[in-house]
């Protein structure tokens, strides 16, 4: 997945932006923190989104960032702690899941 051969500021720039996504995987891996898992898995889903988008790289590569995107995202949405109702609808909530 490496870039056409150009010379260009956006070529070079997309380059960093998939050398970078690498790294935060790495970190992804080694960090036991769901919470610092958490915000890896979202931005490695956004710098995938982005590459999806880089002209600098095949279609084919194109194409693979955006299914990585897609389960970079997946992963972050099952991280994500459940988010509850506020108010008085949130307490009926906790009370019928408590029952």
């Amino acid at each position: 997945m490496t870039p056409t051969r150009s010379t260009d500021p956006l070529s070079r720039a997309c380059t960093a932006l998939w050398l970078a996504t690498l790294s935060l995987m790495t970190a992804y891996m080694s960090t036991p923190a769901p919470a610092h898992r958490l915000l890896l898995a979202r931005r490695i889903a956004a710098n995938f989104a982005t590459l999806a988008g880089a002209e600098s790289f095949s279609e084919k590569s194109r194409a693979s960032f955006s299914r990585l995107a897609l389960r970079w995202q997946a992963t972050a949405r099952a991280l994500a702690p459940p988010v509850r109702p506020q108010g008085g609808r949130g307490l009926l909530v906790t009370l019928l899941a408590s029952s």
